[in-house]
């Protein structure tokens, strides 16, 4: 009897499958498909990019859409209606082959990490991440306005096809406005409109008057005049830096100097607590009584991954030296500067005192 059953119960199972295999065949179901929303966009649909760096613009909302998804950037045209391609050009942009991580021994070791592709100055990439590389320059892009007002016809527009198997959304009108070109960083030096000199804060509207870079911090750096501490605040400006290129180098220089208010020269060696060696990931270091230079590879730093060299997304530099003081204690007085170059070259930074020159002398 229980047999019977059994024998029943495995006639019904297989009907089951023969029926559900013969609508399948006559109806023919469809697969699975992907979902992609309606909804899909972006947090932030203006892009603004700094010409001459790498740049990635990211918050794509997906509302559950399926992934992966497909991107194209479809439409460009400026607010007038006429089309642009100059963002489309390709050029050479380097790209790792293998891991950075500051160990190198030679600048030959940092090159055969990395290799140049072909690259549009601007694109979308696999996840959805808007990429403007740092080969652009603003005679290749062409930035906004340099009057600070950003007129419709001025902007770039394009929209954005995203697609799975489900099917394809437009992202529809999302704006590309690059910053002029600025080459390092800190920049607040400079106007962002104009690319020319930023004017003094608290005096904006005296032309003989400027903004200048400070260090990113000093300490217990004593005045050779007025044997009191130098500093930096609302009144008192008595050390500014200055990043800028110099000529005569080999191409991939950077070199550190430091002045007196005359703009004579202060001898490196009277930073006797600095550790020359560990100041930058250089090579073939050269120390003259008037600056030290080292080979480097460009940009600086090469990445955002921790070095003995940077601090983040900054290369760090630190200043020290020592001298007795008052009573025989021996003090330190320090200045330091986190950085960011982005073109190569052979660039310089020079730490100025502007007031009075820095106390090396012990008491």
């Amino acid at each position: 009897m229980k047999l019977s059953n059994s024998i029943r119960l495995m006639s019904v199972l297989l009907g089951s499958c023969s029926l559900f295999a013969a609508c399948k065949e006559t109806f023919e179901l469809p697969a699975d498909r992907d979902f992609i929303s309606e909804n899909i966009t972006y947090e932030n649909k203006v892009i603004q990019p700094i010409i001459g760096r790498d740049n990635i613009h990211t918050g794509l909302l997906l509302d559950n859409s399926t992934l992966p998804l497909k991107f194209e950037i479809i439409n460009p045209r400026y607010g007038d209606g006429t089309p642009y391609t100059d963002v489309f050009q390709k050029a050479p942009t380097y790209e790792w082959i293998a891991e950075y991580d500051g160990k190198e021994k030679s600048l030959a070791e940092i090159e055969a990490k990395r290799h140049l592709v072909e690259k549009p100055y601007f694109e979308v990439d696999d996840y959805g991440r808007f990429i403007m590389y740092g080969s652009s320059t603003n005679e290749t892009v062409a930035p906004r306005p340099a009057d600070t007002v950003v007129k419709t016809q001025d902007v770039r527009f394009f929209d954005l096809k995203v697609s799975n198997s489900g099917g394809f959304q437009i992202i529809k009108d999302l704006q590309l406005i690059p910053w002029r070109q600025r080459d390092y960083s800190p920049d607040y030096d400079m106007n962002p409109y104009t690319g020319g000199v930023a004017p003094d804060p608290r005096n904006p509207k005296d032309p003989s008057k400027r903004e200048y870079l400070k260090p990113s911090w000093f300490s217990n750096i004593i005045g050779v005049n007025s044997n009191t501490n130098l500093k930096n605040d609302d009144k008192q400006t008595d050390l500014v830096v200055f990043i800028r290129r110099f000529e005569g180098g080999n191409g991939k220089s950077l070199r550190f100097r430091f002045l007196n208010p005359d703009s004579t020269s202060i001898n490196p060696a009277k930073f006797n607590e600095t550790k020359w060696d560990l100041l930058v990931h250089g090579f073939n270091k050269q120390m003259t009584s008037e600056y030290v230079q080292y080979d480097v590879a460009y940009p600086i730093p090469l990445t955002s991954i921790r070095t003995d060299y940077n601090s983040g997304s900054n290369a760090r530099v630190v200043f020290k030296y020592s001298r007795t003081g008052m009573g025989g204690t021996l003090t330190y007085g320090e200045m330091g500067l986190d950085f960011r170059i982005f073109k190569p070259g052979d660039w310089e930074i020079v730490f100025m005192f502007r007031r009075e020159s820095p106390k090396f002398e012990d008491e």
